[in-house]
């Protein structure tokens, strides 16, 4: 068996590959056509522009599905693992719902452009960026707190790293894109896809640039930990039958006791 056939760690797998690929192949196509710089755009400049913006979007919603179901795993793997910890799980709660709400605005900037419709635009990087950010602490805290006994030291310490990573390009970013839409390089600069090399601002603008791809990155290089974890781990689904018909009819439905259970891997 394959490293990936083990348990459920084709989720995060996927979920990194395939975000992975959205960047990728918009970036790409946007250059061909010509529609940005080749040296460093926006993430969101490269899914403006038709055809690239179909692809983007739609590559993206993926990956939210992708998102919601790796983080559910992960929820019901850390409930199980300390089903009697009432402060683990409360943190495991308020890190699903976290956790679905980054997915949310990642859902919002596939499907909001930049150009088009940039304050709902901004609403979801907020939500993908800085809740995820939030997502990912709490995430490190219950690998501190499961450690030694059900977390290895080294995985709560790589988790750290990446969070880490993940803050200093927070910072980064958000530093250089006040400076850089100050007012003090011109104005509409929201609409720019195109830079000189001589431009006033251009430094600012590859600073902004360089800490985006990064902090999507660092993203990404967290759910690579999980696939460890999601190694030793499959769920069930059970089906509880009231009945052997679909429709409602005189001795249609037995009794409770004679209910069928239907259960199948997943």
């Amino acid at each position: 068996m394959w490293w990936f056939q083990q348990g459920l760690s084709f989720l995060p797998v996927a979920l990194v590959v395939w975000s992975a690929a959205s960047f990728v192949f918009s970036y790409i196509t946007a250059i061909v056509l010509h529609h940005v710089d080749p040296l460093v755009p926006y993430i969101s400049d490269t899914g403006t522009i038709p055809p690239e913006r179909c692809l983007f979007g739609i590559m993206l919603n993926v990956s939210t599905f992708l998102g919601i179901a790796t983080m559910y795993v992960r929820y019901k793997q850390v409930s199980a693992l300390s089903p009697e910890n009432p402060k683990i799980l409360r943190l495991n709660k308020l890190g699903l719902l976290l956790g679905w709400m980054s997915c949310f605005g990642l859902c919002i900037i596939a499907n909001f452009q930049k150009c088009v419709l940039y304050y709902i635009h901004v609403l979801g990087a907020c939500l993908t960026f800085g809740v995820g950010s939030i997502y990912m602490l709490v995430q490190t805290i219950l690998s501190y707190l499961m450690q030694p006994e059900l977390h290895s030291k080294e995985i709560f310490w790589a988790r750290l790293a990446v969070f880490l990573w993940s803050c200093s390009s927070i910072l980064s970013m958000f530093v250089s894109s006040v400076v850089l839409y100050s007012g003090l390089y011109g104005q509409n600069l929201v609409q720019k896809l195109h830079w000189d090399t001589q431009e006033r601002g251009y430094t600012s603008h590859i600073i902004s640039t360089v800490s985006e791809w990064s902090l999507a990155f660092s993203f990404l290089s967290f759910f690579l930990t999980y696939i460890r974890d999601f190694q030793k781990i499959s769920l069930e689904a059970v089906v509880s039958l009231q009945g052997q018909t679909l429709h409602e009819s005189p001795g249609s439905f037995r009794a409770e006791e004679q209910a069928l259970l239907v259960a199948g891997s997943i």
